[in-house]
């Protein structure tokens, strides 16, 4: 499936933002990869079991936008059976103080609020 991308003529900020993490699944893998990891870089197939509701094809879609944007590193290592990391670049890095800040918000103002 191609990325949709919201038309930003404006050259809004925010608009290019949410262009390259506004997806449902993104937020999710960088917060994975920087604070749940503990920075470490996780193999794709421990990404897939701790995020096991995201199907794989959608993880692996998720993963190379992440990738093209600049947001993530993915390091391949030439061994059989073949190897693959996943980690932070500085670029995703400077996101996790945003995104601990919408889970203090959430843990703040949306424990009444269930969604079924």
């Amino acid at each position: 499936m191609a990325r949709t991308i919201i038309e930003n003529p404006e050259h809004c900020a925010l608009t290019h933002a949410m262009n390259s993490i506004g997806s449902k699944w993104k937020p999710l893998i960088i917060y994975l990869l920087g604070i749940k990891s503990d920075g470490r870089p996780l193999r794709f197939g421990r990404i897939n079991a701790i995020l096991h509701y995201i199907s794989k094809r959608v993880l692996v879609e998720q993963l190379k936008e992440l990738e093209t944007d600049g947001l993530i590193i993915r390091k391949r290592y030439k061994e059989i059976p073949p190897r693959v990391e996943y980690s932070l670049s500085e670029k995703g890095r400077a996101l996790l103080p945003i995104l601990e800040n919408i889970c203090e918000w959430s843990e703040n103002h949306m424990g009444h609020v269930t969604f079924e």
